[in-house]
């Protein structure tokens, strides 16, 4: 029986601590389900004006409306894996009719467009208040003599456009640059795999007890 004590504290403690993650998992689910209503719930709101000092903690996805010309250049965001194929976001300074001056996503344009000849009528419609995360340590630097960028850096922008450091991701528009197709924000790039990690940890449960089982088995067996 004493050959037995030490198996059985490690299968049973495995498994517990298995079970703690899965239903740890579990539990964060619920709280990232309820950002994610939360997100739905500002995206969906009626629009409103352009806070006069917005901040991520507050305004992260709240529906806005509009007014203004773009001005200055026009900075170009290699994407890929967006409903409208691979191409280039179109960030470009927006000068607001209340005199502030933001930057703006209007949407994809077409990677042989990249060139092409812009528009610089006056826009007014709705959009998304986004601080965009798809810039990290790994992201590669823009190439700025090609004006290509690996992704939305607000900062980085604000500073070369001379804008705000706030962006408006469009949703529509009148207006609107032929060249560009927008690209409004979802929930859906918002990441949620904790059903996922939590099978996963409750799997790992049941294969840690069945691995339990087979070395008690064993033991009792070489007894014999």
């Amino acid at each position: 029986m004493a050959r037995l004590i030490f198996p059985i504290i490690l299968g049973l403690g495995g498994i517990v601590v298995l079970l703690f993650l899965g239903f740890w998992q579990l539990d964060r689910l619920g709280w990232k389900e309820g950002i994610l209503a939360d997100i739905n719930a500002r995206m969906t709101a009626a629009p409103v004006a352009i806070p006069a000092d917005p901040n991520e903690a507050d305004d992260e996805y709240l529906a806005v409306n509009f007014a203004g010309v773009p001005v200055g250049d026009e900075l170009h965001v290699l994407t890929s894996g967006t409903a409208r194929g691979t191409g280039y976001r179109a960030i470009t300074a927006l000068q607001l009719d209340d005199g502030r001056r933001i930057l703006l996503d209007q949407g994809l344009i077409a990677l042989e467009a990249k060139d092409a000849q812009r528009s610089f009528a006056a826009l007014e419609g709705t959009g998304n208040l986004v601080w965009p995360d798809d810039v990290n340590s790994s992201t590669p630097a823009p190439d700025l003599d090609k004006n290509i960028w690996f992704g939305r850096d607000v900062e980085a922008m604000a500073a070369i456009l001379e804008t705000l450091p706030i962006m408006v991701i469009l949703n529509n528009a009148t207006g609107l640059d032929a060249r560009v197709a927008p690209l409004p924000v979802d929930s859906a790039g918002v990441k949620n795999d904790h059903l996922n990690y939590a099978i996963t940890w409750f799997l790992l449960a049941i294969v840690w007890a069945i691995m339990t089982l087979f070395l008690i088995t064993r033991i009792l067996r070489n007894k014999d």
